[in-house]
C-alpha cells in the first residue's frame, strides 16, 4: 500500500501537537512488563481507585485479579471509594467489591490507618493512585498511614509510580507547623511538594517522617519516559478524574489556586458550577472592577476575566453571583498558591466593610489545617496584604527543594 508524503507529514504534525512523541509508561505497566515477578508467592492487598488504570484505561484491580501468578486477596479504599462512587469528605464503608467479590477495607471512614485485622491476610500492599501533587489531597495521607501500618506489622509496600500533574519542579507553600498535622496536612511538607508519589514515599520513609520514625520495606516501581518538567498533557496518558471536582488534566493547577480559600465556604470557587476551582465569585459585587484590580497586580503567567453565573449546588446554589475566572497562560511561570490571597486582598480593597472572614469562625480550623498553620490567617487578616505573609508562605521551600533532591527518581 502506498502512503502519501502528505499522510506522513500529517501524522508527524499530529504527534507534535498532541504529545504522542512523549509516551510515559506508568508503574502498573512496568510491573506487568516484568510479569509481576515481585508479587509471585505473596498475598496482595491493593490500594487503588478509578485512577489506577493502564494507558488503555483497564483497571489495576482487573489487571492484578486476572494475572495468573498474582494472588490478589483484598482491596483498600481511599477517599471517594474504590470505584469512585463517594463524594469528597464522605465516609467510605467496608464492603465487598461487586466485580471481583474481594473484601474492600475503608481507609476513609472510622479507620484511616489499616488495623492489624485488616492486614492479617496479606503479605504486601500495592499502592496505585493518581495523585495531584498537593499536600491537602488525602491520597498521600492514606499512603503514609498504610506505610506506617506496614512497618508496624511487618508488611511490604510497593508503590506503582505515576506522574505528578503539577510536574516535578514546582514547590510552593510553607511546611506544616507542629500542632497542625491532620489528614489534609499529614506530613511536614510544602503545600505543593514537587515529587511523584513514589519519590514522596521514599522521602517519608528515609527521612524518619512516619510516626515514631518507623520504616517499612518499600519498593517503588518507576515509570518509564516521565521527566520532571512534563505537564500531564505531555505524558500521552488519559486523565481519569481523581475526584468529582478534578475532572481535567489541568484541574490540579486550579485546585492549588483556590482550594485553601474554598475551606471558608463563603466564596464560590467554581465548585458547584462548570469551572471547579477556576473562579472567585460572590454576591453583589462589581466583577469588572474586581477584574481590573486583579489584573493590575501583574501576576506572572495568569490573567483574569469577569464572570457571572449561578452555581447548580454548593456555595450560593441557584443565586446569581459575580467575580473573576482565573486563566493560567504559562504553567511554568505562575505561582499558584498566592492567587487566592491576592483575590482576598483585592476584595478587601474594594469592599473593606464586607469581611469574608466574618461569620465563618467555625471554618477557621479547616482553613488553618489546610494552610498548615494559623499564622497565615492571623497575620493576613490584619491588613489583607499578601506581602505581609509572603515570607511565611514561602518558608522552608528552598530547604525542602534541596533536601528532596536525593529522592528524585527522574530527571
Amino acid at each position: 500500500m502506498r502512503i502519501s508524503l502528505f499522510s506522513i507529514c500529517l501524522v508527524l504534525v499530529s504527534s507534535l501537537l498532541f504529545g504522542q512523541n512523549s509516551i510515559v509508561k506508568t508503574g502498573i505497566e512496568v510491573l506487568r512488563d516484568s510479569n509481576f515477578k515481585i508479587l509471585e508467592g505473596k498475598k496482595v492487598g491493593l490500594v487503588t481507585n478509578v485512577t489506577g488504570v493502564d494507558r488503555n484505561l483497564k483497571s489495576t484491580i482487573d489487571i492484578l485479579y486476572e494475572a495468573k501468578n498474582v494472588n490478589l486477596v483484598a482491596l483498600y479504599a481511599p477517599e471517594h471509594g474504590i470505584r469512585g462512587d463517594f463524594l469528597a469528605g464522605d465516609n467510605v464503608e467496608n464492603s465487598v467489591d461487586p466485580l471481583t467479590n474481594l473484601p474492600v477495607y475503608s481507609l476513609h471512614g472510622a479507620t484511616r490507618k489499616p488495623t492489624p485485622d485488616m492486614l492479617k491476610d496479606i503479605d504486601v500492599f500495592v499502592y496505585d493512585l493518581q495523585d495531584i501533587g498537593c499536600r491537602s489531597y488525602t491520597f498521600i495521607s492514606s499512603m503514609g498511614l498504610l506505610m506506617e501500618a506496614a512497618a508496624e506489622n511487618n508488611k511490604e509496600v510497593i508503590i506503582l509510580d505515576r506522574p505528578n500533574p503539577l510536574g516535578g519542579i514546582r514547590v510552593e507553600g510553607n511546611l506544616v507547623k507542629e500542632g497542625f498535622i491532620s489528614f489534609v496536612s499529614q506530613f511536614p511538607i510544602p503545600y505543593v511538594y514537587g515529587l511523584t508519589c513514589g519519590e514522596l514515599a521514599n522521602f517519608l520513609n528515609d527521612e524518619g517522617i512516619l510516626k515514631n520514625k518507623v520504616k517499612c520495606k518499600l519498593t517503588v516501581i518507576k515509570m518509564e519516559g516521565w521527566q520532571r518538567d512534563m505537564t500531564f498533557e505531555e505524558t500521552g496518558l488519559e486523565w481519569v478524574p481523581t475526584s468529582q471536582h478534578v475532572p481535567h488534566k489541568h484541574s490540579a493547577f486550579y485546585y492549588v489556586t483556590s482550594g485553601i480559600l474554598g475551606e471558608l465556604g463563603n466564596v464560590s470557587i467554581g465548585v458547584g458550577y462548570t469551572l471547579p476551582f477556576q473562579t472567585f465569585a460572590i454576591d453583589s459585587i462589581d466583577c469588572y472592577k474586581l477584574t481590573d484590580l486583579m489584573n493590575s497586580y501583574n501576576l506572572e503567567g495568569v490573567i483574569f476575566r469577569p464572570i457571572t453565573y449561578k452555581p447548580y449546588y454548593a456555595t450560593f446554589k441557584d443565586k446569581k453571583i459575580s467575580g473573576v475566572q482565573t486563566h493560567i497562560l504559562d504553567y511554568h511561570k505562575v505561582n499558584l498558591m498566592e492567587i487566592q490571597f491576592y483575590f482576598l486582598q483585592a476584595f478587601h480593597e474594594l469592599y473593606p466593610n464586607r469581611e469574608i472572614f466574618n461569620k465563618v469562625s467555625n471554618r477557621f480550623n479547616m482553613f488553618d489545617k489546610v494552610s498548615g498553620t494559623d499564622e497565615i490567617r492571623n497575620i493576613f487578616t490584619k491588613n489583607f496584604k499578601f506581602d505581609e505573609i509572603k515570607d511565611i508562605v514561602n518558608s522552608g521551600v528552598e530547604e525542602f527543594k534541596e533536601n528532596s533532591k536525593k529522592y528524585h527518581l527522574y530527571k
